[in-house]
């Protein structure tokens, strides 16, 4: 597997979340909040063990997805927060989900972005962990949180190409989901 990592690999510029550039941590998802167990899914055995990439439920894994992209371009701003938080909260695919685990999703994205084959491990996590009838919906949900702001930035828009890359999505299924994410954030 190659290294790969946010950034432009032909000017050799990185985004990657390196030693002496740590990854912003919204206060969010990084309170002291008590890890719980989410329901028919895996324990976790110890909390004050991190959580890692393949012990994600697929629900985390679209979680990580979504902070992965709002972290991208190393500002996490309030607006792609709430559209996270509403995405976790409405929408069927997380009903059985407890919102309490995102702080540790949040915590282990952070920690993959300052390893040099993080991004590669998060898309091997979802993968392994997210059925393939969820991709679209993972592209989706990644979609909206880069719309919510109002502003597609390089560096987000090169993760959604990395994503589209490594879950094979078809090409003018991702261009429709892209529009239909613009189309939804649009303001007066």
């Amino acid at each position: 597997m190659s290294s790969r990592h946010l950034g432009n690999r032909s000017s050799g510029q990185s985004l990657k979340h390196g030693r002496g550039h740590p990854a912003p941590r919204p206060a969010t998802y990084c309170g002291q909040a008590e890890t719980s167990i989410n329901s028919g899914e895996a324990a976790r055995k110890d909390p004050d063990v991190p959580l890692a990439p393949t012990d994600f439920t697929p629900q985390d894994t679209l979680v990580a997805i979504m902070v992965a992209v709002s972290a991208s371009d190393e500002a996490i701003r309030t607006s792609e927060l709430l559209t996270i938080e509403r995405i976790v909260n409405h929408l069927p695919v997380f009903s059985d989900y407890d919102p309490d685990r995102m702080k540790d999703v949040s915590n282990t994205v952070f920690d993959l972005f300052a390893e040099e084959d993080g991004l590669d491990q998060l898309w091997e996590a979802t993968r392994q962990t997210l059925p393939e009838r969820l991709y679209e919906t993972a592209y989706a949900m990644a979609c909206d949180v880069v719309a919510a702001d109002g502003t597609a930035r390089e560096n987000e828009l090169r993760l959604l190409e990395e994503m589209r890359y490594e879950l094979d999505l078809d090409r003018l299924a991702a261009a429709a989901i892209e529009r239909a994410a613009n189309a939804r954030h649009r303001v007066i």
